[in-house]
């Protein structure tokens, strides 16, 4: 009995702790994509990694190209020769492998192209749901974008569209 008792008390003190908390969600994507802003520089880093990656590619094909030709010449050349095309393969190999880390490695250039581009958008739409979440007294609010595991979200606690409103661009 007193057990029971107890159980109906945490159960109800639960039920209100859980009754005045406030949540909401925000679907990430759709907001990201109705603001001009973020969709030019997407536009803008798939253009300068394509350039980037045929800078890579066109050494890779330049050593590709020696190696081709140091394996048709190798049974004329003499061993200085056949070790001079091999340093120069190596050599080109490594520039490649350079050049890829230099624009695409986790401090490459896309990755600081990316933030210089993408923080500040990233910090007005943060700014802006803090702001929603303070005034309407949100003590959560969830992206629903993401792989958190939300099953099931109202439409109803959704504040993304006020989000693109607070920033300026009405849906």
């Amino acid at each position: 009995m007193i057990r029971k008792v107890i159980l109906l008390v945490v159960l109800c003190a639960s039920t209100i702790a859980m009754q005045a908390q406030k949540f909401a969600l925000v679907d990430m994507d759709y907001i990201l994509k109705n603001i001009p802003a973020y969709e030019r520089a997407n536009e803008q880093l798939n253009q300068v990694s394509k350039k980037w990656q045929a800078e890579v590619e066109a050494v890779q094909i330049e050593a590709q190209t020696l190696y081709k030709n140091y394996q048709n010449e190798v049974v004329f050349l003499s061993q200085e020769q056949k070790k001079t095309r091999q340093d120069a393969i190596v050599k080109k190999e490594q520039e490649a492998a350079e050049l890829k880390k230099k624009y695409f490695g986790p401090q490459g250039e896309l990755f600081k192209k990316r933030t210089a581009l993408m923080t500040p958008i990233q910090e007005e739409v943060y700014t802006a749901v803090r702001d929603i979440a303070d005034l309407r007294g949100y003590q959560l609010v969830l992206d629903r974008a993401s792989d958190a595991g939300i099953i099931f979200g109202s439409p109803k606690v959704d504040i993304s569209n006020e989000v693109l409103s607070k920033l300026g661009y009405a849906n």
